[in-house]
This record gives C-alpha cells, structure tokens and sequence, in this order.
C-alpha cells in the first residue's frame, strides 16, 4: 500500500493539505496519509499524529519563548515518520519548522517535497542550501518562484494556488449577500482580521475602531467580520463596538463574506489573495511586536507584502503597516475604493489576469509533481 506523510502548519496549510489529499485519493485510492493536521485534512481522510493548533504561535520573538516545546514536538514527528517509512513525504508550508523535518527524513533514505516556497526570493536567501539538503521537489503556488528556484539548483514545479481553482472567475455580489444573509443595501465592508489566534487578537480592536471611522464618513455602511473558528467567534462577540457597530460575524466563511463585499479590511497574508481573486477591493494592515518589526525590517528584499501587489509587482493595493496602521488612515482608504467606481472596475480587471495566471487545477498538479517522485511505488508513471 502506498503511503503519504505530511506535516502541514496555519489554517491555509490545512487547506492546501486538504486539496492534496482529495486529488491524491482521486489517484491512488487505496492511499494511506499520516499527518499532522488540521480539521480539512482529517475531513478529506488522513490519520492525525499532531494538530495544526501546536504550531500557533508568530513572530520571530514570540517563536524563542516556545522553542522547547517546539523542538519535542519537532523530534516526535521525525521519529514517526522514520518509523512509519512512508513512501514519500511532504511539508506544507512552515518552513522554519517543516524543513527540519524534510532534512532528516530525506536522510533516511524517503523522497521529500515542500509545498508552498520559503520566501527566499523576499528574505533569508542564505536558507536556499537547506532548502536544496531537505527537499527532493518543491512545489510552488506561483511561476516567479519556480524560476527562482531552478536558477539555484533545486528541483521546482508550479502547481499553482488552489483558490484560483476554487473562487468563481464569476462572483454575483447579490446572491453572495442573500446567501450570507447581509442586508442587501448599502456598502457591505468586510474585516479580516487573521486567521491566528495572536494576529486576529491584536488587529480586531484597530479593524472595530477603523470600522467605527469609516461609519462616519459612510453611514450606510454595514460591516461583517470574518473569524477562523467558532472559539474566535466568541471571542469577537465580546469585543466592544462590534454591538453598537452592528457588526455579523462569521466563521470559516472566508470566501462567501469576500464574494458579499463590496470592500475588505485584511491582515497581511493569504487572505489577500483571497480578496483579490474574489475582485474584492481591500486594504491590508499589519501591526507586529515592535521588535519583530525592527528585525524583519532590515531583512526583507521586497518593495510590497501583500501578495496581491508582489503578483503584480505593482502597488494593487494600499498597505499600512505598523504606525500608518491608524483607524483614521484605514477608514479613509477604505471609504476611498467605495467612492471611486471606476478605480474598482480597473482593479477587478487585474484580478480577472491574476486569477487566470495562478488556476492550474493545483490538487491535482501537486499531487502529480509529488507521485512523479516515486513512479516504481505505483506500478506506472502518473
């Protein structure tokens, strides 16, 4: 029987993780998948040793107070992969964790492949040697990337993103609202406040107070928030401003309330590629520990955080980080996509490119790029 093992970390892993396992079973359906997991994957049929949830923790200073913890963690799971011998491994995303894993299973004598690229091309080049010691493949969400890698002698494919595969090229903003059970008049402003319990804790209360702003510049404005999980659902509920606000809150809804909207607050992350290929126009915040800031600061190589304006390399669209993160300064970009029809009609015609360069069926060509590695297990060549 062949055998799959994975370690995938955040809720955007356990998607990616979802999708690989759904086409792998589609392949192979037989198929046995060990994995440290979250709820998709395990709903898409994998046996758990470890839940996403212990790797909930960000920023580089935060990581050191966890570090021992971790670590035991890290060591278990090379352990039972060593002892489970699957046929060929792979890491989802995580790489400060992950590709310590990939190393010393590779070692062992298993094929390892890493899904979605350290973003090497962006900060921490000198990682690019791990990267080519710990993986056999690297699979890559977006085509600058595998250009990247080849150039430095690793072994890429592009897969490309599996939201592009499953965000409709076609969103109807009225039936997305009926669905949602928003009000149907009036600007609908969505905030997306992060998928990590530190990150949605620390932005929630500056998304509130911009909300607040952006009412009085806009009183017809409704807002709905986006949560990961129910826990975060309660935990928003309690939030002040949310009551008097009006504020809907929904969790694990992501793409339903971007498809309602007419405008989105996002952190920095996946969850802005998400908007853009939902032709959502956004605004994207970020407030970090001080000290991460001022490290990460010295470090990155790139012009844009968001992924939509790195895609495009091309502010597409606003960035407040840190200090510009004000409520005033959010409210007022945010109210300016929601006076300048013409402005969002552009910015809908980039994502329409964006969402056609990155739809590449991506369950299924990760699931073809990380079988390729092991053709003799199969009996043929997928």
């Amino acid at each position: 029987m062949l055998r799959i093992g994975i370690v995938a970390g955040e809720p955007s892993g356990d998607q990616l993780g979802a999708a690989l396992i759904t086409a792998l079973r589609g392949r192979c359906p037989g198929v046995e998948i060990v994995a440290m997991s979250g709820p998709r994957m395990r709903e898409a049929g994998c046996e758990t040793v470890a839940d996403i949830e212990e790797l909930s923790v960000m920023g580089l200073v935060e990581v050191l107070k966890h570090y021992p913890r971790l670590r035991r963690l890290q060591r278990g799971l090379i352990q039972t992969f060593l002892d489970r011998r699957p046929d060929v491994f792979v890491g989802i995303d995580v790489p400060d964790f992950v590709l310590g894993i990939e190393k010393q299973i590779k070692q062992g004598g298993i094929p390892t492949a890493h899904l979605v690229c350290p973003q090497v091309w962006a900060w921490r080049a000198h990682r690019v040697p791990a990267l080519r010691a710990s993986v056999s493949r690297l699979l890559t969400l977006f085509p600058f990337e595998t250009e990247f890698l080849r150039a430095h002698g690793i072994d890429a494919t592009f897969v490309g993103h599996p939201l592009a595969d499953r965000i409709s090229a076609n969103i109807d903003r009225v039936a997305a609202r009926r669905a949602l059970g928003a009000p149907s008049e009036g600007p609908l402003v969505a905030l997306m406040p992060g998928s990590r319990t530190q990150e949605y804790r620390r932005h929630l209360p500056l998304f509130l107070a911009a909300a607040a702003e952006l009412r009085a510049l806009e009183p017809a404005c409704n807002f709905v928030l986006g949560m990961v999980n129910e826990r975060a659902v309660r935990w928003a509920a309690e939030q002040p401003l949310v009551e008097s606000l009006g504020v809907a809150i929904h969790g694990a809804r992501s793409r339903d309330i971007l498809a309602a909207s007419d405008a989105a607050l996002c952190v920095s992350g996946t969850i802005t590629l998400e908007a853009a290929l939902s032709q959502t126009p956004l605004v994207v915040a970020y407030r970090m520990p001080w000290l991460t800031h001022q490290i990460l600061k010295r470090l990155v190589r790139v012009p844009h955080i968001a992924l939509p304006n790195l895609l495009m390399d091309s502010p597409l669209v606003p960035e407040l980080i840190q200090s510009k993160a004000t409520a005033g300064n959010l409210a007022a970009a945010l109210a300016s996509w929601l006076r300048e029809p013409a402005r969002v009609q552009a910015y809908r015609a980039q994502c329409a490119v964006l969402h056609q360069a990155l739809g590449r069926d991506a369950g299924n060509a990760a699931a073809a790029a990380l079988l390729d590695l092991l053709p003799a297990a199969l009996g043929t060549a997928p």
